[in-house]
């Protein structure tokens, strides 16, 4: 059975429906942290109300619910509410070893799995992480948050694709002494995905690395 959360958002939306009618509280609490979970920023109450079918209040009840039990079981994982949305984040107590982490992931070079990440947004960005791993065919969801913790990618919500999708920054321009994309090489021949099969099959590793140093890490 695919999980539920690698549905596209017209079939999610769908699922969620149908199980509306017969629904307690506790489902509708494990369906906001599966939300909650997947979204990875801020979901709006207006938002999740949507999703679930149901009242804001019983919203607003399930995923306060939901809050509490997180706040005491004093998990290493919060939920946080704002006056419109709700958001996953870590504990304050964790803020130290979470530092030392995301300055080890920042400081540390690119593989050779991200440096072909990072190929296939420069060429063929704005592109949605379906489209990005139809391409490489593998899940890059690890890829995607390092790259985005070392600036070298940034994402936006895509309305017309209903989907989050990804582009490189200025950073990564900077980095390679770049005005805009255009101006990497043969970026016009290979902006398509035909040929980015054929760019990722070339030896990444003669690439350059935009790593740790050099403006990108500052």
């Amino acid at each position: 059975m695919r999980p539920i959360f690698f549905a596209k958002r017209p079939i999610k939306k769908l699922i969620i429906h149908q199980d509306i009618q017969g629904r307690n509280t506790m489902e509708t609490k494990h369906l906001i942290e599966s939300l909650l979970f997947v979204s990875g920023k801020p979901v709006s109450i207006v938002k999740l109300t949507e999703l679930l079918g149901c009242t804001r209040e019983q919203t607003v009840q399930a995923a306060d619910d939901l809050m509490r039990e997180y706040a005491d079981g004093k998990r290493g994982v919060q939920i946080q509410k704002t006056a419109t949305s709700y958001q996953m984040a870590t504990s304050p107590d964790a803020s130290g070893t979470i530092q030392n982490f995301v300055k080890a992931e920042q400081t540390g070079e690119l593989t050779k799995p991200s440096l072909e990440t990072l190929t296939i947004i420069a060429y063929r960005g704005p592109i949605t992480k379906a489209e990005l791993e139809q391409i490489r065919g593998v899940n890059c969801s690890l890829i995607l948050r390092n790259l985005l913790i070392k600036g070298l990618i940034e994402t936006r919500d895509d309305r017309g694709k209903m989907a989050a999708v990804y582009t490189v920054t200025f950073e990564f321009l900077r980095f390679l002494g770049l005005h805009r994309v255009e101006e990497l090489p043969d970026y016009a021949k290979l902006n398509q995905d035909e040929n980015l099969k054929k760019l990722l099959e070339r030896k990444i590793e003669d690439q350059p690395h935009p790593g740790a140093s050099g403006p990108v890490s500052a």
